[in-house]
């Protein structure tokens, strides 16, 4: 595998650019895995750290997460909409009717109303819309397959039609965030005079930001919801995309919390006084397969022993400890999870068996490609943590060789697909999930109608059995009786092995103990609002 490094000379001038600032009271520095500054027009890219930093801080969606506790899992409250129901008069069960807030304005100090919303779905939805963005439409887009048409009714109450009943559409919603369209005028019709100077509606304004370097955030004082007002007077983002550069900064001073922190440093950053923070959250890191003509991959024997023949305790042992092994693609204890009849433990010498009967051995393995990142978010240690499964797998008899491409590019190609030239021949690739609701954890991976372009069922698997399951999902509106078709669903994830399931990760951030009040979610997503910072 190819080694992946950061220019010396860029780490040291990014570095050095915030000693200066080392001492500013109630600034919170924060060292990201992303090695660029998220998109800032409102559709981040940069996966779920983009949506984390530059997403639910600068905008709002109509349906926000709770971000609120530690002990309970997040689920969905009301955002930019006070309530979204199902119109009773439609008896098809596919009009939505959203009650907006009153009284929100955006930071440019225009108003957010029923039309603003629909001017942001065109955003995404509408190549001939005047204000359609492609780069935003990438990231968005695929969130929202369920919408097929959508109208201001009045100021204050949006209406959107699905393409079929789909009970998910809330979820998805989730993930879309309002920018200002007065603001895009103001910008002279131009995202990227509006990435320069962006305006939604979130607790946070964007300052100023220097690509691959910083990006700077002031409270918005005027937010909505006074509770959620910051308490910092700044935060400063800084992509530091090396685990080892993030953590020398955090023993410099010069930030004062890092994302994803080497497992080997944990250790003696506890001994130094420094934070370290974890909590359980959906989330998994797997290898995505490919089910493309020609993948090793259609035959479940190669699968099945590709997840007989990883070792995750001794992974867990490699990462000192921060992951959950993987039982299946949810977490065991799961409400999810079912009883699938396929387990996935380390049996090295059935994974050889298995494999000797699909005609490889150590000696004449199957040799193939995988694409993965060398950081990125919620990628956690990838490089070490892929040549841990890689030898894992050489031990059995699959060769896998590497393609290490950067994050934002490997979420590109995600898109783009496995049979995409971008994904250069690979068969599989490292993907982690945010696995929080049933659409963004089940349905967008494996429906058949959802390979790219017009999803990210990034492998083209199609099972019109496992299609039948998802649409039981959307038409089930009782959450009891939906939960067990989940279980359903996910237990055919794991009886035939879709996906190499390696582990859970457990968010860990590390931190001086100068930062007070931050509340880790059982999120991908977190709130930074009631953060202080000690003098």
């Amino acid at each position: 595998m190819r080694p992946f490094l950061l220019k010396t000379a860029f780490t040291l001038a990014v570095l050095q650019s915030f000693a200066g600032a080392a001492l500013a009271q109630g600034t919170l520095r924060i060292g990201m895995t992303a090695s660029d500054i998220p998109l800032t027009t409102g559709q981040t890219d940069n996966g779920g750290e983009g949506q984390r930093f530059m997403g639910y801080t600068v905008y709002d969606a109509l349906i926000n997460w709770d971000l609120s506790s530690a002990t309970k899992p997040s689920d969905l409250m009301p955002g930019l909409a006070l309530s979204w129901a199902l119109d009773p008069a439609d008896a098809a069960k596919t009009k939505w009717v959203f009650k907006l807030r009153p009284g929100v304005k955006f930071h440019d100090g225009s108003d957010f109303t029923a039309e603003s919303v629909v001017w942001n779905l065109d955003k995404l939805l509408k190549n001939d819309a005047p204000q359609f963005d492609p780069r935003q439409s990438a990231q968005g887009r695929s969130r929202i397959p369920a919408v097929a048409s959508y109208r201001a009714a009045d100021p204050l109450t949006l209406e959107i039609v699905t393409k079929s009943p789909d009970a998910t559409l809330p979820y998805q919603l989730a993930w879309i965030l309002m920018s200002s369209p007065a603001n895009w005028e103001k910008q002279g019709k131009s995202w990227e005079n509006v990435a320069k100077s962006p305006s939604g509606t979130g607790p946070w304004k964007l300052a100023g930001f220097v690509p691959r370097e910083r990006a700077e955030l002031v409270p918005n004082t005027g937010y909505w919801d006074k509770a959620r007002v910051p308490k910092l007077d700044k935060m400063v983002l800084i992509p530091l995309p090396e685990a080892n550069a993030r953590v020398a900064a955090l023993r410099s001073g010069q930030v004062d919390w890092i994302e994803a922190p080497s497992p080997d440093a944990v250790k003696s950053l506890t001994s130094a006084g420094f934070k370290i923070v974890t909590n359980a959250y959906p989330h998994n890191w797997t290898w995505h397969l490919s089910r493309a003509e020609g993948s090793p991959w259609n035959d479940v024997r190669i699968r099945k022993a590709a997840n007989l023949a990883i070792d995750r305790e001794g992974m867990k042992e490699l990462l000192s400890g921060m992951m959950i092994p993987a039982e299946g693609f949810f977490p065991p204890g799961h409400q999810w999870f079912g009883k699938p009849s396929f387990k996935l433990e380390y049996k090295p010498e059935e994974a050889k068996k298995i494999l000797k009967e699909a005609g490889y051995t150590p000696e004449k393995p199957l040799v193939t490609k995988i694409l993965i990142s060398p950081s990125g978010s919620g990628q956690m240690q990838p490089l070490p943590m892929n040549e841990f499964v890689q030898q894992n797998l050489a031990d059995v008899g699959i060769k896998v060789d590497f393609e290490v491409v950067e994050w934002n590019q490997l979420i590109n190609i995600w898109r783009a697909g496995a049979k995409d030239a971008s994904a250069r021949g690979g068969t599989a690739m490292n993907y982690t999930y945010f696995i929080q609701d049933p659409f963004t954890g089940f349905i967008r991976h494996l429906q058949c109608n959802l390979s790219p372009p017009a999803g990210t069922n990034w492998g083209y698997y199609c099972d019109p059995e496992m299609d039948k399951l998802f649409d039981q999902v959307r038409n089930t509106f009782d959450a009891k009786e939906q939960t067990t078709i989940l279980q359903k669903i996910h237990e055919k994830y794991v009886d035939d092995a879709l996906f190499l399931m390696v582990t859970h990760d457990v968010n860990p951030r590390a931190m001086t103990t100068k930062v007070k009040g931050f509340v880790q979610a059982q999120n991908w997503f977190q709130d930074f609002s009631p953060i202080t910072l000690d003098k």
